[in-house]
């Protein structure tokens, strides 16, 4: 059977994104924007529709509005190929009434749902990262193998892996060990790589690696349903450990780039990374496409403006200012005499009729983007926001916490206007 008609993928949604507040305020993580015109969401889907998987389900609860109109909007398969994109929101049945638990919870709650399609193999994925996969690979490995279980996994350097789930292999991949998230650096080094396995590996920087797990499984059917048949709620933590032993667990190795967007940091760093010559995720790649809801937007329109690596979504205008270093969502504003560095600004989801903006003026409501002569350094300012004109913005030397009366937050470092804010003419952060 082809890809098509013997892997179901199944992309997790996540929790609350509380590490993504207060960007996940009014939407869930997959809905979260990227890149000037998609979302988080659109990652892992067009790495399943590039990989010739066309049947996905996508595991949520939180906040959902956001996404299921993304999702609807965007991914439409032509009958005779029997693909979809469907939503899986937690509800309530005979059997349980709350909301999902735990990843492996979610899976489990949907297995009936799965059944309906024929399969032989699970692909489980994460809906916060930033990569491009060929999922092909890890499918075919999980078959020559005889696998029941595979891994992604992305090698790291020793002194990076906290935080990260960590695994041991033998010499053919053959997971022996794991370790959710260890921090005593005995169970670290015992962790590291085979001078075997290092010896393959393409980066070479001197330092031992670890491989972490990536959040992307295979699992064959059978071995899916046995291994969530029981209370366990998490992969990570439960599943996988409890499977060593009494499963064949295999690792596949994937050295290109991965950055789990997790946290406000995160988030903003692989945007701005974006803006750079040659980023290191490629949205230019034409083998390999991202896809996203076509909008029909004009084109950008930048009046004198200096500019120095920016991205800028569609339908944007921008009036004589000054960017540097900048992702600009589509529908951005921005008024004449303002400088912006180290700034993503997500843009809007609408543009203000003639009426509306005499209406704004009228009660003395900034325009939607950001006004006159303002100065905004190392923030993100969601969607829908108004910064009113002569505002200064700077998350230097900020501590985390509420600003302006709580209208503006910093997190991790970041300074973060949340969707839909009004801040004042003249305000000073």
């Amino acid at each position: 059977m082809g890809l098509q008609k013997n892997v179901l993928a199944v992309i997790m949604g996540g929790g609350r994104g509380t590490r993504l507040h207060p960007l996940t305020m009014e939407r869930c993580k997959p809905a979260v924007p990227l890149a000037g015109k998609y979302r988080l969401v659109d990652i892992p889907i067009s790495n399943c529709i590039n990989s010739e998987i066309n049947r996905v389900f996508l595991l949520t609860q939180f906040n959902t509005a956001s996404l299921h109109r993304h999702i609807q909007g965007t991914y439409h398969f032509d009958p005779f190929g029997g693909g979809f994109v469907d939503i899986l929101s937690a509800e309530q049945t005979e059997k349980s009434a709350d909301w999902y638990q735990g990843t492996a919870d979610a899976v489990r709650r949907n297995l009936i749902h799965f059944k309906k399609f024929p399969h032989d193999l699970v692909l489980i994925l994460s809906g916060d990262q930033l990569y491009k996969m060929d999922f092909r690979e890890i499918v075919e490995s999980h078959i020559a193998k005889g696998a029941d279980v595979t891994m992604a996994a992305v090698p790291f350097p020793v002194s990076k892996v906290e935080g990260l789930g960590l695994m041991k292999v033998d010499d053919v991949l053959a997971i022996t060990e794991f370790a959710e998230k260890p921090k005593d650096p005995a169970v670290i080094e015992s962790l590291t790589l085979s001078d075997e396995v290092e010896a393959k590996l393409e980066s070479k920087d001197g330092e031992k690696h670890c491989l972490a797990s990536m959040g992307i499984y295979v699992f064959n059917r059978e071995a899916l349903i046995e291994a969530l048949d029981n209370t366990m709620t998490d992969f990570g933590k439960e599943v996988i450990p409890s499977l060593l032993g009494r499963k064949k667990l295999c690792a596949h190795i994937f050295e290109g780039y991965w950055e789990d967007i997790g946290t406000v940091k995160a988030f903003f760093e692989a945007n701005l990374a974006l803006a750079q010559p040659l980023p290191p995720f490629n949205f230019f790649d034409p083998n390999a496409p991202i896809y996203t809801e076509d909008r029909y937007l004009p084109a950008s329109k930048l009046n004198k403006c200096s500019v120095d690596h920016a991205v800028i979504g569609d339908g944007s205008i921008l009036i004589n200012s000054s960017f540097k270093h900048c992702v600009f969502g589509m529908r951005s504003f921005v008024d004449q005499g303002s400088v912006l560095e180290d700034v993503v600004l997500m843009g809007s989801d609408f543009y203000e009729t003639k009426q509306q903006l005499a209406a704004n003026t009228e009660a003395g409501q900034p325009h939607l983007g950001v006004g006159k002569n303002c100065q905004i350094k190392g923030a993100i300012i969601d969607k829908n926001a108004r910064i009113g004109d002569g505002c200064v913005l700077n998350a230097t030397d900020k501590l985390d916490g509420r600003y302006a009366e709580g209208a503006i937050i910093v997190r991790d470092g970041v300074l973060v206007v949340p969707k839909g804010a009004i801040i004042p003419a003249g305000t000073v952060v």
